[in-house]
């Protein structure tokens, strides 16, 4: 597949998530926390499925370079899919101010700013908000090695990937989204911040997602992975 076709399926796929999860903050206002979650799981859920055979399903830059970290794809292919995710999120996020903002208030457009900006003793530090996006990024990224990337995956788990992946946003939003909004994606958080003018704290939506990605693409490849692939469930009797 030419990487010039598996970039746009990064940036249609990204762009479906931003559209589909940042509509779905504004049109509730925000305050439906299962709607954001189950609009951002099955979105994602379909389009991992959907762009799987074209480029991977990534739609993540953190696990872009995650997957450039341990090997599995070329940084020029890294570097060529992150640039597609930003765009596709933020044209998504444009898109929306343009249709929505006559009939809602669009405020930051789904920026992932979490209780960060609340000025109350309650709000979450960006220290602690770092690491819950650590914490909730490894588990996708460990999702994401075991259903997707890992060789002895092939056949149902596979087929099922796409799920797994969605289902594992959808967890995540549901105990980190009045927290930290749980962007677990510098893409989901960069296309509202470049169009909102929302810049608050949002290096955390950087550091933390790489962070847990990458150790999560580690840990999997160096403790699970092995030289010579075994058959699921572990190696055979001898």
């Amino acid at each position: 597949m030419p990487v010039s076709r598996a970039a746009l399926a990064e940036f249609v796929g990204t762009f479906a998530l931003m559209f589909i999860g940042g509509g779905a903050i504004i049109v509730t206002g925000g305050e439906n926390l299962v709607a954001i979650a189950l609009a951002h799981g099955l979105i994602l859920a379909v389009m991992v499925t959907a762009t799987m055979h074209i480029s991977g399903g990534q739609i993540n830059p953190a696990v872009s370079v995650a997957l450039g970290i341990i090997g599995k794809q070329p940084w020029s292919r890294v570097a060529t899919f992150v640039a597609a995710q930003l765009a596709g999120a933020t044209a998504a996020a444009f898109l929306l101010k343009v249709l929505l903002s006559t009939s809602y208030d669009v405020g930051n457009i789904g920026a992932t700013l979490g209780s960060l900006t609340m000025a109350d003793s309650g709000a979450v530090s960006p220290g602690r908000a770092i690491g819950l996006e650590i914490i909730a990024t490894f588990f996708l990224m460990f999702v994401i090695m075991g259903s997707a990337v890992d060789e002895r995956g092939v056949g149902a788990v596979k087929v099922t990937s796409g799920l797994a992946i969605g289902l594992t946003v959808t967890a995540a939003i549901l105990c980190l989204g009045p927290l930290t909004g749980a962007s677990l994606n510098p893409a989901r958080s960069l296309g509202p911040a470049l169009v909102a003018g929302a810049w608050d704290y949002h290096w955390v939506y950087w550091v933390g997602p790489m962070t847990g990605a990458v150790l999560a693409a580690v840990v999997y490849t160096v403790s699970f992975r092995t030289r010579s692939p075994e058959p699921a469930g572990g190696p055979s009797p001898s």
